[in-house]
């Protein structure tokens, strides 16, 4: 997912609402900054958020859908994806599900290891 946001193809994600609940976290808001770790936890970019909505799951958009920028082809396959994804981390996504949809920028990155930020 790293490379889809360095390469300015994914400006947008969804989460489930409850994993918020659950990790007692706050939402984004428009303006805040986020680091963007590798997989050894090292920040490698800067995202700013542009915008966070809350919503039912069948209530997300075609153009939030497709800024997620993973190549599915209609909102139906995105749906389905997501349904497969969320299902393997262990949580039923119904249509009512509550989802948070963030939409991002990138505004530093990449970063290299050594390189003074």
């Amino acid at each position: 997912m790293n490379s889809l946001v360095l390469a300015g193809k994914k400006i947008a994600t969804t989460g489930l609402l409850e994993v918020y609940a659950m990790e007692t976290e706050g939402l984004e808001y428009v303006g805040e900054r986020l680091a963007l770790l590798d997989n050894e936890g090292q920040s490698i970019a800067t995202i700013e958020i542009t915008g966070v909505e809350v919503k039912p799951f069948i209530e997300v958009t075609w153009e939030h859908a497709a800024a997620e920028g993973e190549g599915d082809a209609s909102l139906d396959e995105w749906r389905a994806g997501h349904r497969r994804y969320f299902s393997r981390l262990g949580t039923s996504v119904e249509d009512h599900t509550p989802v948070v949809c963030l939409a991002f920028r990138l505004v530093e990155g990449p970063r290299r290891a050594g390189k003074p930020e």
